[in-house]
């Protein structure tokens, strides 16, 4: 058996990697997918949320998105580091890239990927007013957190070693999603105003998730890279925020 064959069965059994100096080559590039496509995302998101803060309706509000916004940077920067260990370019990702770009609020690209970058497509939709900046922080804040317990789990063990600590910041980033919108459904006409947000972006969120039917989680999972079907991971999402949305007195469309 040559090396590589030798380091993906041994990754199919449950083993980790600790350096880039053994991994195979197939492996490095979907690992780097996988570091692209979340640092892109917490990039992207980060910009969005900084067009936010200054609509907060107060003090403690603008704290909190403003702290959103440091941490998704800080996530990122994090993860861009383990990218440079296995030779990627990050200057790339200095501030000359348009993280700040969007569609039209009307667009729906579905899971197609849009763009230059790697971001979630979720994150190539513009956000309209505090209300909606929160009601999409809670829908997809609960998407990261289930997403980032199954990335903990990768077998490039650096990576799942940030993305655990990660995920406890990423899980309060929610809690403050939803501290605001049970603030803001207490007022009636603001209630209606987050129904509305609700439906617009829960099936973009939902299609972050990817293809339920994924051609690449076979190989994804040979590599320890993947756990759990896209489908699982959804339907897991789609649970949990139809009882939290419930909760707050809003539909689950």
């Amino acid at each position: 058996m040559t090396g590589d064959t030798q380091i993906a069965d041994y990754l199919a059994q449950g083993g980790k990697l600790s350096s880039p100096d053994n991994a195979p080559a197939r492996y490095r590039g979907e690992l780097m997918r996988l570091m692209s496509t979340f640092v892109d995302s917490e990039l992207a998101g980060a910009a969005g949320f900084a067009d936010c803060i200054n609509g907060g309706p107060g003090i403690k509000e603008r704290i909190a998105a403003a702290r959103i916004v440091l941490e998704k940077l800080d996530h990122a920067e994090r993860v861009l580091k383990i990218m440079g260990e296995f030779g990627a370019d990050i200057a790339r990702y200095a501030n000359h890239h348009p993280w700040t770009a969007r569609l039209e609020r009307s667009a729906d690209i579905g899971a197609s990927r849009s763009g230059s970058d790697m971001r979630l497509n979720v994150l190539h939709y513009p956000i309209e007013g505090w209300t909606d900046a929160v009601a999409m922080n809670v829908l997809m804040g609960r998407a990261t957190v289930i997403q980032l317990e199954e990335f903990a789990k990768v077998s490039y063990q650096p990576l799942g070693d940030a993305f655990r600590e990660i995920l406890q910041t990423e899980a309060r980033h929610a809690e403050l999603g939803v501290e605001g919108l049970r603030n803001i459904v207490a007022d009636p006409e603001e209630k209606v105003t987050a129904q509305t947000s609700v439906e617009y972006w829960h099936p973009r969120v939902a299609a972050s998730f990817g293809s339920v039917a994924s051609a690449r989680f076979e190989a994804l999972s040979r590599f320890g890279l993947r756990h759990t079907p896209n489908e699982a991971l959804l339907d897991r999402w789609y649970g949990e925020t139809a009882t939290l949305l419930s909760e707050l007195g809003l539909k689950s469309p």
